[in-house]
């Protein structure tokens, strides 16, 4: 089976859809869907969903992009709102500074809130990070001396040294179709040479459709593409990539329940 760690269940795109989406994505052999939290005030949205479907499951925080908009959200919160069973891990948090959207310092503020609320849950932290390698690696390494966290950085576009050093601090890597572009050889370098413990996959529907579907919506059955490419850059066996993508996604994502198989 494989799992798609990262995708957005209740945007638009979806919405006159979501049943034959869920559906295809169980029909590929996609064994759960995390469905991700970008502001915290529209978590009742994604619990709705996850609740909807067995197999579905969300988390809560807020997207860089919203950190101005819900400035001041206290790690209190977030610990309180991830009780619920099927919220099972904090974010997406972290830093973007390729689009003005969430000031420098809401954005960290927000991060670094969402980093105390999985320090003290022990609920994996989701993380956004793009063209911010310095500043997102200066924060895990300041706040990693606080106290161990568990964390994920999603959509992984980053450079080598962020990604050697998330590793080093215990963390782990997700790809989504973006490996898959005819354009990102380095990326796929590095994909090969991470640990194999420590590498996910993902789709980020509705965005970055896999190069079999680039230009259509993305969907989590689409999440098998990316395995695809990242078995083949890996130099395994489809089979061993949906085998070890999965357990390192139960292994992180220890709230939700797995198959026994994958357990």
């Amino acid at each position: 089976m494989l799992v798609d760690s990262h995708c957005h269940l209740d945007f638009p795109d979806f919405a006159e859809d979501l049943d034959g989406i869920v559906a295809r994505a169980e029909t590929s052999g996609v064994g759960r869907i995390v469905t991700i939290s970008t502001r915290v005030r529209r978590l009742g949205g994604l619990i709705q969903i996850a609740e909807r479907f067995p197999n579905v499951y969300c988390s809560v925080g807020t997207h860089p992009h919203h950190a101005d908009e819900e400035d001041g959200i206290a790690a209190s919160e977030l610990i309180e709102l991830s009780k619920h069973p099927k919220v099972v891990a904090l974010g997406e948090a972290g830093l973007d500074n390729f689009y003005d959207d969430g000031s420098p310092e809401a954005q960290e503020r927000g991060f670094r809130a969402h980093i105390a609320a999985a320090r003290a849950t022990g609920l994996p932290l989701v993380i956004h990070t793009r063209d911010a390698d310095e500043g997102c690696g200066r924060i895990l390494e300041d706040e990693m001396a606080k106290g161990s966290f568990r964390a994920v950085l999603h959509c992984y576009t980053g450079g080598r040294e962020l990604a050697m050093k998330a590793i080093e601090l215990g963390l782990s890597i997700s790809f989504t179709g973006i490996l898959t572009f005819k354009k990102s050889g380095a990326l796929r370098e590095l994909a090969a040479e991470l640990p194999a413990d420590r590498i996910m996959v993902e789709t980020d529907a509705p965005y970055l459709a896999p190069g079999k579907f680039r230009g259509k919506r993305n969907e989590p059955s689409y999440v098998v593409e990316v395995a695809k490419v990242l078995a083949e850059t890996r130099g395994v066996s489809l089979e061993e990539i949906s085998r070890q993508t999965s357990e390192n996604f139960f292994r992180l994502f220890s709230k939700v329940p797995a198959p026994k198989a994958a357990a």
